[in-house]
């Protein structure tokens, strides 16, 4: 299985800034995808306390694991982050591929792939970019603009979450200057301005607490009782759409929404919390949290357990997760009896087939935060957030609004005042719409991303760059080379010296090249479900390590790594398994593989070989590693295999 490998603060800081001083992007994300908010509205929202500058969000998930990611959510205008969901447990074996977003979403995967530590340093590392961002003046914001809140995610179990590797993260969040001091050398001299940057330390006051399908409902309330009353947190509990009740969820799947091929499994039920254990417990917290002046709230709604009979996730995995159109139908229902017992007194936080469009609906409805997931796996991936604004923003003008508060009054009808009247007024409004919309039904939600047929290759495809935004991670990645013919040529050597062979040629014809960044890639699979060609680019694009010691620790997949020392340039390549090296320095290059060792002119090999050689010295790896690294080392790339060119 492939493993997350976080990226060096050095090496993140000089990419981002470099990238965004010759390209106007971070992390492959062009400006024009930026928001930074408008002058004429005021989008910010309340969270347990805190003030954030929207309520838009990245859920708990793949875009909340990596610095980058976080980074690239908060470019898009996110200002909630809902960080990925830590436990003890962070060794776990997660099947893969993990994900299938070819309609309405499913996945396999829900926790941490870091080590519970890592996860604590790649938060920082976020917030701390997003410093640097903001204090390099580069990235310009309206006033008012700037808030953000981490909000953590921790679970799955009261024993986890007591046990000390989950309460030294939540400590380290809560005080990060331990991280925050070793991380801030680490800023390259390059760039050493922003050492001495008062960098936030205080990263979070809060967490949702995912409990997971099947927690009972003591356990959910015992875990939030102990992190508010224990470790001084506001929390909010995540709970399941199975919430609704066997006969209403099957009835919108199979009934209203037309997904009969749905099945949720009977003991998906009968392992959650019913709404009366979930309606008592909800109220005895509550009223702690008011009791200890801290902040509580619910969130709806976690993924649906369904049976796995899509095809695409592994068989092993006999139940999946299901989300996006379907789910937002579900969850918001879930809203509307939510708030039919309790009133809108009680925060509700929400997640459930959130995109552009219903983005300004659940905002209206007061929910905060919105967090989104799904959408962002789909081709656009983070560039879609500055729409979600957008459309708020248009949906605001529509009715006179200026801020969220006079969105919520008027946003669909409400004739009062009262704010809370109104949150009621437009749930019921909008979950009526909702339901009966033709957009959450099967009909609108069934076709498939187109496949043309053809095959992946190492080199050359349609190059349509669908695979690069759709990876929550940014591992997928362009790169340039001249469109070249390379011979495919074999050299000899025998007594009266050597002989060549020429046994066709390796045609590149394509503007530029696909590639992997293996330190980021968990092989999800969600490129493979977008590409309109088959194999997989996370299986089939080079792949490029972060380090030497990652490339030789994974025999089993082809691969490279680049490196440089001085004016020495070296490619370390694996073919169908069988190791090469390329090492270039002032046109001489020394090529060795199994069973030989070479050097000769870099422009001229044929006529200037030396060395020893027990068989063929096949020329071509020599030349596709070369190509590569002349298109890494070239002056003005930006890429995670070169972030200091």
């Amino acid at each position: 299985m492939a493993e997350l490998i976080p990226y060096p603060m050095s090496r993140l800081t000089s990419r981002m800034l470099r990238e965004l001083e010759l390209k106007d992007a971070v992390f492959d994300l062009p400006r024009r995808a930026f928001y930074a908010g408008d002058a004429r509205k005021d989008l910010s929202v309340h969270f347990h306390g805190a003030t954030a500058a929207s309520a838009l969000g990245p859920a708990a998930g793949p875009h909340t694991q990596m610095a980058q990611n976080i980074v690239l959510a908060w470019l898009g205008g996110a200002r909630v982050f809902e960080l990925k969901t830590v436990q003890i447990l962070d060794r776990l074996k997660i099947p893969r591929p993990c994900i299938d977003m070819r309609n309405v979403g499913y996945n396999v995967e829900w926790s941490q792939e870091l080590r519970t530590e890592e996860s604590l340093e790649e938060y920082v590392k976020a917030s701390m970019l997003i410093e640097i961002l903001q204090a390099s003046g580069k990235i310009p914001s309206e006033s008012g603009f700037g808030p953000h809140v981490f909000d953590m995610s921790v679970g799955y179990d009261l024993q986890g979450v007591r046990g000390d590797k989950v309460r030294a993260f939540i400590a380290g969040m809560k005080d990060a200057r331990a991280v925050v001091e070793r991380l801030r050398p680490q800023i390259p001299a390059a760039y050493k301005q922003y050492r001495d940057l008062n960098f936030r330390t205080a990263l979070s006051n809060s967490v949702t607490l995912s409990t997971f399908h099947g927690c009972p409902p003591h356990e959910i309330e015992g875990i939030a009782s102990f992190v508010m009353e224990e470790l001084g947190l506001d929390c909010i509990v995540k709970l399941n759409p199975t919430l609704l009740g066997p006969e209403e969820v099957r009835g919108l799947l199979w009934d209203t929404l037309g997904f009969t091929d749905i099945r949720v499994p009977d003991d998906a039920f009968a392992k959650d919390a019913n709404w009366e254990q979930v309606s008592a417990f909800v109220t005895r917290l509550d009223a702690k949290a008011h009791s200890l002046g801290r902040g509580f709230g619910v969130k709806f709604t976690n993924t649906l357990v369904v049976e796995n009979r899509g095809g695409f996730l592994p068989a092993s995995e006999k139940t999946m997760y299901l989300s996006g159109a379907p789910l937002h139908v579900l969850a918001m229902s879930l809203v509307r009896r939510f708030r039919q017992h309790f009133g809108a007194h009680i925060p509700v936080s929400f997640a459930g087939g959130i995109d552009k469009r219903n983005f300004p609906d659940a905002v209206s409805l007061g929910l905060v935060p919105v967090t989104v997931c799904s959408d962002l796996l789909t081709p656009g991936g983070y560039g879609r957030l500055r729409g979600y604004a957008e459309e708020l923003v248009k949906r605001m003008d529509a009715v006179g609004a200026s801020d969220i508060p006079e969105f919520i009054l008027k946003a669909r009808g409400y004739a009062g005042e009262n704010i809370e009247e109104a949150m009621l007024f437009n749930t019921e409004s909008y979950v009526q719409a909702a339901t009966v919309d033709p957009r959450y039904a099967k009909a609108k939600n069934a076709s498939l991303p187109k496949k043309v047929g053809s095959q992946l290759v190492l080199f050359d495809c349609l190059t349509c760059d669908k695979c690069v935004p759709v990876c929550p991670n940014d591992a997928n990645f362009t790169y340039t080379v001249p469109a070249s013919e390379i011979p495919i040529v074999k050299l000899r050597r025998d007594a009266a010296g050597w002989h060549s062979r020429t046994e066709g040629t390796l045609s590149l014809e394509k503007k530029h090249q696909i590639a992997n960044f293996a330190d980021f890639c968990n092989e999800c699979g969600n490129c493979d479900v977008f590409c309109p060609e088959d194999g997989g680019p996370y299986v089939v694009k080079p792949r490029f390590f972060g380090s030497r010691a990652a490339w030789a620790q994974t025999p089993h997949q082809d691969g490279f790594f680049l490196e440089r020392a001085g004016d020495v340039e070296t490619v370390h390549g694996r073919f169908s398994g069988r190791e090469y090296a390329v090492s270039v320095s002032q046109g001489m290059a020394d090529y060795s593989g199994a069973g030989f060792r070479v050097r000769f002119q870099e422009d001229d090999p044929l006529a200037t070989i030396a060395g020893e050689a027990a068989g063929d010295v096949d020329l071509t790896y020599f030349h596709i590693m070369n190509l590569m690294r002349r298109a890494f080392y070239a002056a003005g790339t930006v890429n995670y295999v070169n972030t200091e060119n």
